[in-house]
This record gives structure tokens, C-alpha cells and sequence, in this order.
């Protein structure tokens, strides 16, 4: 028997009717779906020095438990110092099984290692049902060795879902249980 990630099956069992009850969808099919999870960071130093993109593919990688790439500027900016072409940060896409274990891991082990923690907040919907995270340091995650970090920086996490609307997606990552901020 394959091995099936917990929020996986807690989204077949539990989520899908829970969303069901709450919109009064008919078809199985219309119940909003988490498609995947991007994490990005940016390197602004890494003009003056190309060994920190490396590091931040790194951390990324030991993070999603994916292989991360570097991402590319898109045109010159003289005020900066940056040609096209120069690596500037560093992205992967997480999809699938992957994905619903970074959630996890996310929702269980690194959310709550932030200092003063009260949940996150509500206002990161793009108005299309995704929604946007900000994480100031890295090393709320638990693969990440502290001695080893050579500056604390943080990253971008989109969550970009199937829903229509930003509270069928709110409701959606409640179920699979980010922790939003009461109002």
C-alpha cells in the first residue's frame, strides 16, 4: 500500500465535506482544491556575492525537500549594479504529495517557532482565492541548522488554490489548518 500524507487524507475525508456544508456545492468536483505551494526568497547581496544564492537554493532545498533553482533578473538595473541574466534568489514549486508534507511540517513545526505568535494574518489574498505568506527568518524551520546560517533572511510562500473566491480559499487552508488571526 502507497504511503498517503496526513493532510492528504484529511482533505478526502474531512475537508471536502466540510466545504461542501459550509457553500452547498453539488458536485465533488467544485470543492476548491490546494494545486501548489511556491516558495521564493530574494537575494538582494547576491549582486556582490554569487555564493549566497547557492546557500539560499540550499536552504530551500533542505526546506521543501525538493531541488530548488536559482531565479534569473529579467533586465539590466544600473542603480543596482544587475544585468540580465545574474542570479538573484532562488524559487521551487511544490505540488502533490510534497506539497501536503511541507503544510504539515508548515502548520506543525514551524509556524509556532515564531516569536510572539498570534496566527497569521488574513490579508494576504490576492483576490483570486490565493493567498500570499511572509516569513521574516528561516530558521523557524526545523531543517535548518542555526550555526550553519550565515545572515537571517526570509521568504515568500503562495498558497494558489482552485477557489473562486478569497473566503471559499480561506475557508479551504482553515480546514487544512493554517492558523489565521481572530478578528
Amino acid at each position: 500500500m502507497a504511503y498517503i500524507p496526513r493532510l492528504k487524507q484529511e482533505y478526502k475525508d474531512k475537508v471536502v465535506t466540510a466545504l461542501t456544508e459550509e457553500f452547498g456545492y453539488k458536485n465533488v468536483m467544485q470543492v476548491p482544491k490546494l494545486q501548489k505551494i511556491v516558495i521564493s526568497k530574494g537575494v538582494g547581496a547576491a549582486v556582490a556575492d554569487k555564493k549566497l544564492v547557492d546557500h539560499a537554493v540550499d536552504e530551500l532545498t533542505k526546506i521543501s525537500g525538493q531541488k530548488a533553482v536559482a531565479t534569473l533578473s529579467k533586465k539590466d538595473i544600473a542603480t543596482f549594479k544587475l544585468r540580465k541574466g545574474m542570479p538573484i534568489g532562488a524559487r521551487v514549486t511544490l505540488r502533490g504529495e510534497q506539497m501536503y508534507e511541507f503544510l504539515d511540517r508548515l502548520v506543525t513545526s514551524a509556524l509556532p517557532r515564531v516569536r510572539d505568535f498570534n496566527g497569521i494574518k488574513a490579508t494576504g489574498f490576492d483576490g483570486r482565492g490565493n493567498y500570499n505568506l511572509g516569513i521574516v527568518e528561516q530558521i523557524i524551520f526545523p531543517e535548518i541548522d542555526i550555526d550553519k546560517v550565515n545572515n537571517i533572511s526570509g521568504m515568500d510562500i503562495t498558497f494558489v488554490t482552485t477557489a473562486a473566491t478569497d473566503k471559499e480559499a480561506k475557508s479551504l487552508l482553515t480546514e487544512l489548518g493554517l492558523p489565521f488571526q481572530k478578528n
